[in-house]
């Protein structure tokens, strides 16, 4: 089952406009759950003249257990918003702490 722990769900409701995969092997087990899928994704929900576009990234992190999708960042963060997220992501383990803030959201779940 996918969960989707975004107060307005209709803002994650359509293909994302990109995605990156942060972790696709499988191979991490955590808390009793498989980690199939990392992903970062990507929402451009407006343009600004001034500020540029605005940016909705999510995590999406799949388990055998379930999925959920949830806020990772927002904002006016430019038109690389994405790889600069990501790349935050993995050079300052932040990663785990993606992983184990989603598994806690699916152990209430």
């Amino acid at each position: 089952m996918k969960y989707i722990d975004i107060a307005d769900s209709k803002r994650v409701d359509r293909h994302p406009d990109k995605i990156i995969q942060v972790v696709s092997d499988g191979t991490i087990v955590e808390k009793g759950y498989k980690i199939k899928n990392v992903q970062l994704r990507l929402y451009t929900e407006k343009n600004d003249e001034k500020l540029g576009p605005y940016s909705l990234i999510t995590s999406l992190v799949e388990t055998d257990k379930g999925s959920v999708e949830m806020i990772y960042d927002e904002g006016f963060r430019g038109n690389d918003a994405l790889e600069t997220s990501s790349k935050f992501l993995t050079e300052n383990l932040g990663i785990s702490s993606l992983i184990l803030r989603s598994l806690i959201f699916l152990d209430g779940k």
